[in-house]
């Protein structure tokens, strides 16, 4: 389960829940898809909607995520010992 959620307005002016985010607000918060996805945000294709409180939610969501993440070790040569040696040819 997501924890965050998309916020629609509608005409009368009520505010109500979404499947996701529309793709213009990831866009305007600066993220992609494959952010989105690996930040497990929901993402609504078919909304065509943008919304600024959603777009600083994503932000916000996303600084967030970004903290969170750890970060990668550098990768390190093997010790000498460790390498391997080249094999002696047989004598014939």
């Amino acid at each position: 389960m997501p924890d965050i959620t998309a916020i629609i307005i509608k005409r009368n002016g009520k505010k109500s829940t979404s499947r996701g985010f529309s793709l213009a607000e990831l866009k305007q918060a600066g993220l992609t898809r494959q952010d989105a996805k690996q930040m497990s945000i929901p993402l609504d294709v078919k909304r065509k909607s943008l919304h600024d409180e959603n777009v600083e939610a994503l932000k916000v969501h996303a600084e967030k995520a970004k903290a969170k993440a750890k970060p990668k070790e550098p990768k390190t040569e093997p010790k000498e010992e460790l390498k391997k040696k080249p094999k002696k040819k047989a004598k014939s």
